[in-house]
């Protein structure tokens, strides 16, 4: 039986595949929570009752099969293992980029210019998602542990989130928060999809351009509605 033997390069360039194959799976698992949180965001427009047995109902499902929160658990864990993936395959990426140029700063090519790779959101990418994990350890501190509470406490999920997004610089803060996480899935999606094979021709690049901006608009406005309408006073 013939055996090969892999090279150092041939090593690093499989190495380097699987981390894009991991950071892909695990953006895309991240992009599907993100959509269904928006959906349950949305439910704000509906009054304090159905929102409050939504985030109810989200303790209960699977049960008897499954305990008391039991399914919220799940997803939990399966959010945890897929952003410490994430962070995991993006940190190896850019430190093996960053070895790759010798530690040099980026580079500039004149090719593609104004190219997905050379785009701004490319360029924030890393800051993006730094800013990210700073505001969903706020945002878990402010609406689900109630630790931070600005706009004053409560039992009720409804009456959390009104009374949070009543206060002027919590919306600006979420604000900033929700462009960065739109930045970060415009050029999230398109390289997802990219690594797991999907941009095969001119025609399905554009194509995934276009589902790259819809899926971040989506999220970004999703996100922003409800804030934005608390805080105008359109949501009582």
């Amino acid at each position: 039986m013939a055996t090969t033997t892999l090279t150092t390069s041939q090593r690093a360039a499989r190495s380097t595949v699987a981390l894009k194959a991991l950071m892909a799976v695990s953006g895309i698992v991240l992009i599907g929570y993100l959509l269904a949180h928006m959906y349950g965001n949305l439910k704000v427009f509906a009054g304090q009752a159905a929102f409050d047995e939504y985030a109810h109902h989200l303790r209960t499902i699977g049960e008897p099969v499954l305990p008391h929160t039991g399914l919220l658990w799940v997803i939990r864990v399966v959010l945890l293992v897929a952003v410490v993936a994430h962070a995991y395959a993006a940190f190896k990426l850019w430190k093996r980029n960053h070895h790759g140029r010798g530690g040099a700063k980026r580079y500039h090519a004149p090719r593609a210019a104004r190219g997905v790779q050379r785009s701004y959101s490319s360029f924030t990418l890393r800051w993006g998602g730094i800013i990210i994990a700073l505001f969903v350890v706020f945002h878990l501190l402010n609406f689900t542990w109630q630790v931070i509470t600005p706009g004053g406490a409560s039992a009720s999920p409804y009456e959390r989130v009104v009374n949070g997004f009543s206060v002027w610089w919590l919306v600006v803060a979420y604000t900033i928060a929700m462009l960065a996480v739109g930045f970060h899935l415009r050029h999230g999606t398109w390289s997802a999809l990219t690594t797991l094979g999907a941009n095969t021709s001119t025609v399905a690049r554009h194509r995934l351009n276009l589902i790259a901006y819809v899926v971040a608009g989506v999220v970004t406005v999703g996100f922003l509605l409800p804030p934005f309408s608390i805080l105008f006073g359109l949501v009582r």
